[in-house]
């Protein structure tokens, strides 16, 4: 038996419950995982409320790890007990000391990545690749808005954005979060609380607006950043911590400029394995180099996941977050 959080039924952060649950061995394809790091994630805020309805309860939730192969099953072919290995994206159950997954969702970590540091940027950092990358390819002389800038994804969109040649405009809710920001490649940090930020952006491009917007915050930001892009620019729109979007009459992309909107998963960018491969391993080539430095700014015992919880949902976190088996 090993100890993990579950959810019985939706709710706040007490109906995060501490049980003990059995692991067996693993079946063909899988692996099983010893987890010594956890990250943490607004979607996991998402599967406890239940927003994102999980289909079987009780459930571990959680979607980011690393950690030690166990045990390898039948047919798992580059991969054996003792690899360091990580994971984000899912499946659910990284709440756990321990646990069974499917050994194509897993990369081994490089030796330059330690296993903290992987939990924390697995599924953050490869969410920034997907935006970065894929979803609008980010150039040099690029000037983008990225919403939330000093959370988990933001500072590593920020840095990364930086490396690649871009000017980074990015929203913030504090003046501390504001030279945090600024201290991992954001150029100019908003306040949005008291500054009208697709007015800022307006200012800052002298009129133009940005080619793309980065928002995981939803319904506050959503229509005002459709404002600060240019004609034919993107919304990406990767998160809803404020709270969905409400519906959209889509005559408002034409009004705007021909905008384009989308609502993107890292699940969907990774599913299959080449992708995935690609998207970890340029991860680790910018964390490795330094051009992304990672901060770590809050651990908590797995045990505390409602505290852990609660300050995230209270905005009282910046930087990437771990629970520690």
């Amino acid at each position: 038996m090993v100890r993990a959080i579950r959810i019985h039924t939706p709710g706040g952060p007490e109906a995060l419950t501490l049980d003990e649950v059995e692991v067996g061995q693993p079946g063909p394809g899988q692996i099983r995982l010893k987890q010594t790091a956890i990250g943490l994630n607004y979607i996991d805020v998402y599967h406890r409320t239940g927003l994102y309805p999980i289909a079987q309860l009780p459930a571990v939730i959680g979607m980011e790890a690393a950690g030690v192969a166990e045990a390898v099953g039948p047919g798992v072919e580059g991969l054996k007990a003792g690899d360091r290995v990580a994971y984000g994206g899912g499946p659910l159950g990284a709440y756990a000391e321990a646990r069974l997954i499917d050994a194509a969702k897993v990369v081994k970590l490089p030796p330059a990545i330690d296993e903290r540091i992987a939990a924390a940027i697995m599924l953050k950092g490869m969410t920034a690749h997907y935006l970065l990358r894929r979803v609008y390819a980010v150039k040099a002389g690029d000037t983008i808005l990225v919403h939330a800038a000093a959370g988990g994804v933001g500072l590593i969109l920020c840095q990364w954005a930086k490396a690649l040649g871009a000017t980074v405009i990015g929203t913030v809710g504090s003046k501390e979060k504001a030279e945090q920001a600024r201290a991992h490649g954001c150029d100019h940090p908003i306040l949005y609380r008291e500054e009208d930020f697709a007015a800022r952006v307006r200012e800052i491009t002298k009129g133009e607006g940005v080619p793309v917007v980065y928002d995981s915050v939803g319904k506050d930001t959503f229509f005002k950043s459709l404002d600060a892009l240019r004609p034919f620019g993107v919304m990406a729109l990767f998160g809803q911590s404020s709270g969905p979007v409400p519906p959209v009459d889509l005559a408002i992309l034409a009004q705007k400029g021909s905008l384009y909107v989308t609502r993107p998963t890292l699940m969907t960018y990774v599913a299959q394995r080449p992708d995935l491969e690609w998207a970890a391993r340029e991860l680790f080539e910018v964390v490795g180099s330094g051009k992304a430095k990672i901060e770590i700014n809050q651990t908590y015992p797995l045990a505390e996941a409602a505290r852990a919880h609660r300050d995230l949902e209270a905005r009282k976190t910046t930087g990437s977050t771990l629970l520690l088996p």
